[in-house]
């Protein structure tokens, strides 16, 4: 029977290992010393949440999937109906291509086709590097093949974990100074300190019964990187990025295994807000660069 998760592929690296799968682009495993640093899900079924997903055109959530772009007004398809937006992009399900594969490095590649709601069309390459040195790094690079400007976001979808323990026994840290409120749609209301709304962890403090669903920012801007740790084995999940935003949440969709932590473009809404919006003029590449690695305190 075909795979849901479409061509698997498999890579290692000294005390590393990892699986990637072709829809989505997605990150399916990754262990260290045989430890899951990510949530895993099974090559033969739809991962939870968007598990791995690689998130273009935009990341997180569009509200009512209606935006105006250079005097249009589009309509895109909800796709969350508790919240009524337009979530994670478009190309979480699509089947991407294989273009290159190795023992150590796989690249992906797809061609977003013009369509109602999103007329530009663009092209999409991840790139997955297993080195065992430096763990996981990966590359999201979008270029404009289209004849007219588009607006553009990326993220990733991994659910940092500490061997799949429950993350109230972790500590987590991050340097975001501020942090995003939303209503009950999940939308932007007011950036605010992270004191302010008790989701400072630039010092690490255990999670404990803490729920997080949350976008932060005032992040340095030479790169920064979140820590979930176990202070009983030593276990810790890094992951390292330099993007403005950050979206952080506690994985109650799945059992509180793991953290998702997503460097993001620019916050929820943004094709409606403007913030941090990338606008890609025809021709024009962006690329988003982070790196997941695991070690002991």
């Amino acid at each position: 029977m075909p795979n849901p998760n479409g061509t698997v592929l498999r890579l290692a690296a000294g005390d590393y290992a990892a699986t990637i799968v072709s829809v989505g682009a997605g990150l399916a495993r990754l262990t260290w010393c045989g430890t899951d640093l990510v949530v895993p899900f099974d090559e033969d079924e739809l991962p939870t949440a968007y598990q791995g997903k690689t998130l273009v055109p935009w990341p997180n959530r569009i509200a009512d999937g209606r935006y105006e772009f250079e005097g249009a007004t589009h309509e895109l398809p909800v796709n969350e109906h508790a919240t009524g937006t337009a979530l994670h992009g478009l190309a979480c399900w699509q089947d991407w291509d294989v273009i290159a594969a190795g023992l150590d490095e796989v690249r992906l590649g797809t061609v977003l086709a013009p369509r109602y709601g999103y007329p530009f069309q663009i092209r999409s390459e991840v790139t997955y590097r297993l080195t065992a040195a430096a763990g996981l790094e990966v590359a999201i690079e979008s270029t404009n093949i289209g004849p007219k400007a588009a607006p553009y976001g990326s993220s990733t979808h991994p659910y940092l974990t500490c061997g799949l323990v429950a993350v109230d026994e972790c500590t987590l840290q991050f340097p975001a100074g501020k942090v995003l409120l939303t209503d009950e749609r999940m939308l932007p209301i007011e950036l605010v300190a992270a004191e302010q709304a008790d989701m400072d962890f630039r010092t690490a403090r255990l999670l404990g019964e803490q729920r997080i669903d949350h976008a932060f920012s005032d992040l340095p801007p030479e790169g920064w990187q979140v820590s979930l740790s176990h202070p009983g084995t030593g276990l810790t999940s890094r992951l390292s990025a330099q993007e403005p935003w950050l979206q952080i949440y506690s994985g109650e969709l799945l059992g509180r295994r793991g953290v998702a932590v997503e460097p993001m473009t620019c916050p929820p809404d943004a094709f409606n807000s403007g913030t941090d919006l990338i606008v890609l003029q025809p021709g024009e590449s962006h690329a988003l660069h982070f790196r997941i690695d695991g070690g002991h305190l």
